[in-house]
């Protein structure tokens, strides 16, 4: 009993001790850009904090628990747009706290990173240089201009068509053994060809082939096209084969709103692991990105488009849900680029999934996305170019589709989906072919 109770007080005794260890706050790092200014704190380890402003004059709190400042903190540079200067002080002999004079009132957004690689654990709070409200208005007055270059060509409004899966990651399977990353690349490319028959309008493919491509893949290929929209396609699936109808996704970073979108999104982003790709974001801005996505500009701009995009979904057949749904669909994670995740059916419903492997249904589909896009544009001002130069060829007598293609570097099938050309035999002497762009 009595070694009993000395090994309690032991314990005891080490926990004090190791409750009693003070956090250092080693430095802090102040990153700008003209969207936001970034503080990082690098500490020992994750604090206990709180945030908050005051104001008359503006100013940043920040109080770290039982913690304590190793040196003095790094000065916000001089004509800084958002930070005055910074000061420090100990509060109750064990708490820091920081306080930073703010030009203006901001909406600081938090949040903590554990040890990685080279770097120890931080405390990263963002400071956006305007509102959203604002930086919306700046996206499309930006996007309401008819931007010329030096050929006079108008900016086109570039759409990027993501056909889920593809290769050794076939989606998912209806009962009847048809494939999600069939009918979804097919819907993909029909879309692509109304898109690009849009004036001032261009879809690029982000998949152009049954291939696996990474999610985090998907997004850097938009983001090199310069995309304007981000369109995700894939076939629903869940464990109960009666459950029907289309449903359109943005990204929710709190969590899906309901059930069957949870599920999903679980199993939608399990395709990196089935790929050989860890899902584990690799650096600072990626990671912060997962927090606050849901709070940008981009953001409300996705959540535009796909309620244009549902409305016409309506219009064409049973929908499973009547509102806007959001999940955690990683591939929707773009920090520049709004996103959507369009459901088109259930494959895991045998009448649906009939319907999913015929053209006409097909076909109807693309044209509820390419018309909820279109709208979404009138709707809200983003002016589309109505003349844009297009390459064209005029079929002569003795050429081949195929021929034609390696004229202009594309590919024999991109150059047959632009045109909806079913076989290499049905072209005649003086058709009149759109050139796509090339890969």
């Amino acid at each position: 009993m009595r070694k009993f109770i000395i090994l309690c007080l032991l314990l005891i005794l080490n926990t004090s001790v190791i409750s009693a260890a003070q956090i250092k706050v080693k430095k802090l790092r102040i990153q700008s850009t003209n969207e936001y200014t970034r503080l990082v704190f690098d500490v020992s380890s994750i604090p206990e904090h709180q945030i908050f402003q005051l104001k008359n004059p503006n100013r940043l709190v920040i109080d770290f628990n039982n913690a304590y400042l190793e040196k003095s903190l790094k000065q916000p540079p001089k004509n800084h747009p958002i930070l005055v200067r910074l000061r420090s002080a100990h509060r109750n002999k064990k708490d820091l706290r920081v306080v930073i004079d703010l030009q203006s009132k901001v909406a600081p957004k938090s949040f903590v990173l554990p040890a990685k690689n080279k770097y120890g654990p931080r405390l990263v709070i963002d400071l956006p240089a305007k509102s959203t409200q604002s930086f919306v208005k700046k996206w499309t007055k930006k996007n309401n201009k008819v931007v010329k270059t030096n050929r006079g060509k108008a900016k086109l409004f570039v759409v990027a068509v993501d056909a889920g899966h593809g290769g050794k990651d076939p989606g998912a399977r209806g009962a009847h053994g048809t494939l999600e990353k069939k009918v979804v690349f097919e819907i993909a490319q029909k879309l692509a060809v109304l898109i690009n028959k849009q004036p001032g309008m261009k879809a690029i493919m982000v998949r152009k082939g049954d291939y696996f491509v990474p999610l985090s893949q998907r997004r850097k290929i938009a983001r090199k096209a310069n995309a304007d929209l981000f369109v995700s396609i894939h076939a629903d699936a869940f464990n109960k084969s009666n459950v029907t109808g289309a449903s359109v996704y943005t990204l929710s970073r709190r969590g899906a709103t309901s059930v069957a979108a949870r599920w999903l999104a679980k199993n939608e982003n399990a395709a990196d692991l089935v790929g050989g790709i860890s899902l584990d974001d690799k650096d600072d801005i990626l990671a912060s990105v997962l927090l606050d996505l849901s709070q940008t500009a981009t953001q409300d701009i996705s959540q535009l488009v796909a309620k244009e995009v549902l409305n016409n979904f309506s219009r064409i057949g049973e929908l499973h849900s009547h509102t806007v749904q959001k999940a955690g669909f990683v591939v929707l994670k773009s920090p520049d680029i709004p996103s959507i995740l369009v459901e088109t059916a259930f494959i895991s419903n045998p009448k649906e999934e009939r319907r999913l492997k015929s053209g006409i249904y097909q076909l109807k589909m693309a044209k509820a996305i390419q018309k909820g896009i279109v709208s979404y544009a009138k709707n809200h001002n983003i002016a589309l170019a109505t003349s844009v130069d297009k390459p064209v060829h005029k079929i002569s007598k003795g050429e081949t589709l195929l021929g034609i293609a390696l004229k202009y570097g594309v590919t024999l099938d991109q150059l047959k989906q632009a045109n909806m050309i079913a076989s290499a035999n049905s072209i005649k002497i003086g058709q009149i072919l759109s050139i796509p762009a090339g890969s």
